[in-house]
């Protein structure tokens, strides 16, 4: 559903000054710099912005939630592809995404971007930013529109495809407390942060299974897989549930594997990305049919869960889905019983596949 249109305020137009220096990825204490600025550091550089970004263009579910938790909404003034999981933001955020001004159902055109004349965009590489689709940070500062780059999708080498370069849940602890400086919510960032960290902790401290039980993340189907390897939000959501993730091994973050490898792996449960034209239902034909994956035990005792987008790639919904994977594996045997609650209902959204429920 497209959100109505908000009123915007005078643009304040910046330019994103990228220093030379590159250094760890973690958050750089939010200083102020010359005439109220504030530096970050973001996907290994140094990155300097007014003292307060007023306006805000947040990319997909995700980051949509980053800025949400990070307390930034006054700031957000566009949004593209939120509708897609409008249920699961209504059912984290509540009455916070009313009013949202989604530019674009799908994802954001360089047009879509100067019209909204934002301050900053947030998004990311193949999460809104894409050579072939022009729209790079390099364009936009063309157009004295500046960047926040999400962390999870931070390229390893320039120019290449392959992302990640932390462990996810350090990835997200620091956009949330950039955002948060950015957008001069530094103290609500922070607090959502340490939120999701205390959290993560207690799923940790929970009785571990003897044996940690693999799963198998499946985004779509195809003449391969799309599921996520060890930089991707899923590797921490399998990792804090208990459990291992079948493609850890892989340094990457959403990245295609082959058929043979998920019967190589046989996992304990395959989880589902709900996203996109391919139903889960459909998924499940697939794995159903394929002489690859019909024979796992997985496939044949119907372990699966689905969870809808915003809650597998980087956002601080990345903890509600490692509480529900917990759940899960407990609901099988597979982990001890501890009759853990997730934070977030799932029910409530209505999803196939999840007969665990």
């Amino acid at each position: 559903m497209t959100r109505p249109i908000i009123t915007a305020g005078p643009v304040l137009a910046v330019t994103l000054a990228l220093l030379s220096a590159c250094g760890s990825d973690a958050a750089a204490p939010g200083g102020g710099g010359p005439g109220g600025e504030v530096t970050v550091v973001n996907c290994g550089e140094e990155v300097t912005y007014p003292e307060t970004v007023d306006e805000l263009f947040a990319y997909d579910p995700g980051i949509i939630s980053i800025a949400l938790a990070a307390g930034a909404r006054d700031q957000i003034t566009a949004v593209a592809a939120a509708s897609k999981d409008e249920d699961l933001l209504r059912l984290a955020y509540g009455d916070q995404i009313d009013g949202l001004n989604e530019v674009t159902e799908q994802g954001p055109t360089l047009e879509n971007v100067v019209a909204a004349q934002p301050d900053v965009v947030f998004a990311g590489w193949n999460y809104g930013f894409s050579e072939s689709r022009g729209l790079t940070p390099e364009i936009l500062a063309g157009h004295d529109i500046g960047v926040y780059q999400l962390t999870e999708a931070c390229r390893q080498t320039e120019g290449e495809a392959q992302r990640g370069t932390m462990d996810p849940w350090d990835a997200l602890d620091t956009d949330l407390r950039n955002i948060g400086i950015i957008t001069g919510n530094a103290d609500a960032g922070a607090a959502a942060a340490d939120e999701v960290a205390e959290r993560v902790d207690a799923l940790r401290a929970l009785p571990a299974p003897q044996d940690a039980p693999t799963v198998f993340l499946v985004d779509s189907t195809s003449d391969t897989i799309l599921s996520s390897g060890s930089f991707g939000g899923p590797q921490g959501i399998i990792d804090a549930a208990g459990a291992r993730n079948a493609t850890e091994d892989v340094a990457d973050t959403w990245t295609s594997i082959s058929w043979e490898r998920l019967a190589a792996e046989d996992p304990d449960v395959i989880a589902f990305v709900e996203y996109g034209e391919q139903t889960v239902e459909d998924k499940i034909a697939a794995l159903k049919a394929h002489p690859a994956s019909r024979g796992l035990k997985a496939v044949r005792e119907n372990r699966f869960v689905n969870l809808p987008y915003g809650m597998w790639v980087s956002s601080p919904l990345n903890v509600d889905a490692a509480e529900t994977i917990r759940a899960v594996l407990e609901k099988h045997g597979l982990a001890p019983h501890t009759g853990l609650t997730p934070g977030l209902d799932v029910s409530e959204l209505g999803l196939g596949g999840n007969d665990w429920l």
